[in-house]
């Protein structure tokens, strides 16, 4: 019998637009794109839409400002996202422990419905448990990906590609520029989040999150529980009695054979999540024996696949650097605001932090979200083009959610025009961001 590999692959579909990868900013770009009428094909590799949002997370940080004045710095398809989850349930604003701005709280079950409710409604034809594998590339433009499906592989043809997959994978696969996250700084740790239920949050509340870490630390030191990290975090969720966390700590990179490797690399990938979940069972495990109102929880969920910050960095016609973000610069072509602190998850015990000024932002310039070899690429979310310290804090998934309305309202002005995304008028893409309620401006 013939191996798939060996017959040429049907074209299953031809839109103006191809989506990679449908996590915040994946769906984000799939919905501006198609309203603003182009056609649009969106994969995705799990069942499911939303990628961490939906698979790790259960909270929105980065749409208010942290500091002495709260600020909301994200609109448009954001503000719908939250709109639709309301209707479905209660939303919890809440303070976030480590000081990064207010975080908008959710049931990740619901956002599924959501994310699914938004982008078909806006036209997109979406492709789950679609995982890219080739990308066929002629003069630096990206005509067709290769995709296996469970029919099999399928090719997908477009005008305009968003690579939103996270990992860069389109960029990989096509050979364009990218910096691979743990060969210049260490790469940030991946993270197996869970959720306990049946948790007396009153007592819980009893003692700070600094006499938690303490717990933590005592435990840690006594040799009786394998807590790598002391400082995770608990927080309360939408849901009566159920607490989620972000505690475990898995490292991401190692070397093999004298070259780095990080979380695309399968055999790293595999173990990291069953090591994720070993560590989960063992917080969950000291959460019950030690920590007030956790006497009678019970671990309920592990998230769907293990939570993995950075790992390819792609290069774009600008790079946002560590002294952009610190200095709280402004750009002519920026497409979304940040003011979240350098968050960055290092593999030791402890997260560092470093905040931007009281009440300032950085922003998100459009040429971030060029991928520099290739006339018509797109990136979005956490694999666009930044430093490691700048994408410590402008992953967060409002911004990511910016950076994925950007890119396809991009994509959708470059088609209709018959101009590559690069030869669009940056001010012309702001001026429509803003007619969907983008927030470009901090308020006053």
């Amino acid at each position: 019998m013939a191996s798939a590999l060996t017959i040429d692959p049907p074209l299953m579909a031809t839109a103006d637009v191809v989506v990679v990868g449908s996590g915040t900013a994946g769906s984000s770009a799939a919905i501006a794109a198609a309203r603003a009428g182009a056609t649009v094909v969106l994969v995705e590799k799990q069942g499911f839409l939303g990628g961490t949002s939906t698979a790790v997370l259960d909270t929105f940080y980065g749409f208010y400002t942290p500091g002495t004045r709260s600020l909301k710095i994200a609109g448009g398809i954001p503000d719908e996202v939250v709109a639709g989850l309301r209707e479905l349930g209660p939303v919890v604003e809440r303070p976030n422990t480590y000081g990064a701005g207010t975080g908008v709280t959710y049931n990740s079950e619901h956002l599924k419905l959501v994310w699914e409710r938004l982008v078909t409604g806006a036209g997109v034809r979406v492709l789950l448990h679609a995982f890219l594998q080739d990308v066929t590339v002629r003069d630096g433009r990206v005509t067709e990906v290769l995709v296996a499906t469970k029919a099999g592989l399928v090719r997908l043809a477009g005008r305009v590609f968003v690579d939103a997959s996270g990992d860069a994978d389109l960029v990989h696969h096509a050979g364009f520029g990218y910096e691979l996250a743990g060969t210049t700084d260490p790469a940030q740790t991946l993270t197996t989040t869970f959720r306990m239920v049946n948790v007396d949050i009153a007592a819980r509340k009893s003692i700070s999150t600094a006499e938690m870490h303490a717990l933590m630390g005592e435990a840690a030191d006594s040799g009786e529980y394998d807590l790598p990290r002391r400082e995770g975090s608990d927080h309360i969720t939408p849901v009566e009695g159920m607490i989620a966390t972000v505690m475990t700590r898995i490292p991401s990179v190692r070397e093999r054979d004298g070259k780095v490797v990080n979380a695309t690399d399968p055999e790293l990938l595999a173990e990291a999540e069953m090591a994720g979940r070993r560590q989960a069972v063992e917080y969950a495990r000291f959460l019950r024996d030690k920590v007030p109102g956790y006497e009678a929880a019970s671990l309920v969920a592990l998230s769907s696949q293990i939570g993995v910050r950075e790992t390819r960095r792609v290069y774009g016609d600008h790079r946002l650097t560590r002294e952009d973000v610190v200095a709280a610069r402004r750009f002519d072509d920026e497409v979304g605001l940040c003011g979240a602190p350098i968050e960055d998850h290092h593999p030791g015990a402890d997260t560092k932090w470093q905040y931007l000024p009281d009440g300032e932002v950085v922003g998100i310039p459009f040429r971030t979200l060029l991928v520099r070899d290739s006339a018509n690429t797109l990136v979005a979310g956490r694999c666009f083009s930044a430093t490691h310290d700048a994408h410590a804090s402008v992953r967060s998934m409002a911004q990511t959610m910016s950076m994925g309305q950007a890119a396809g309202s991009a994509a959708a002005l470059a088609t209709s025009s018959g101009l590559d995304p690069r030869e669009i008028d940056p001010s012309l893409l702001r001026e429509r961001l803003r007619g969907l309620g983008a927030v470009l401006d901090v308020p006053a």
